[in-house]
């Protein structure tokens, strides 16, 4: 598949290494350590990728866990999805949390969350008197049911 969208990567450590996706139809792409980190459990670390980008005006790029640290570490991005907005030049830096029952160390190169680029809307709030109607209305947490109750 051709590439849609380039983006600008500027390499601010010299381990960083580029993004890159494990297959070809991958929609996220691996990020990786650039520095080493220690966790135990119950401890968050952030962690830097040593890269900063420049998304398109209308991007995001959402941080995402890895779903097999997730399974076998119990390792996973503490605010995620996180969010690298368009007009952020810094470092990106994964802030990662340990809910395994081990330490964890994060090796120079490891893979460690997965990046996906979206698009997003540009919203503009206003205050109204009235919503327009739905057929949920106000129902909330459970409203919809259990097992399709």
């Amino acid at each position: 598949m051709k590439p849609t969208l380039e983006i600008p990567v500027k390499r601010l450590h010299e381990q960083a290494k580029l993004p890159h996706r494990g297959s070809p139809q991958a929609a996220g792409w691996d990020l990786h350590a650039a520095q080493p980190a220690r966790l135990k459990p119950g401890a968050r670390e952030l962690v830097g990728t040593g890269l900063a980008v420049a998304l398109p005006l209308g991007y995001e790029m959402q941080i995402r866990p890895r779903s097999g640290l997730a399974i076998k570490h119990g390792i996973s991005v503490l605010n995620s999805p996180g969010t690298i907005d368009a007009d952020y030049r810094g470092e990106i830096k994964i802030i990662l949390i340990n809910h395994g029952s081990e330490d964890f160390v994060v090796e120079v190169g490891d893979r460690i969350a997965q990046a996906i680029v979206a698009k997003h809307e540009v919203a503009r709030y206003e205050w109204v008197e009235e919503l327009t109607d739905s057929e949920r209305g106000a129902g909330g947490f459970g409203h919809t049911g259990i097992r399709g109750e």
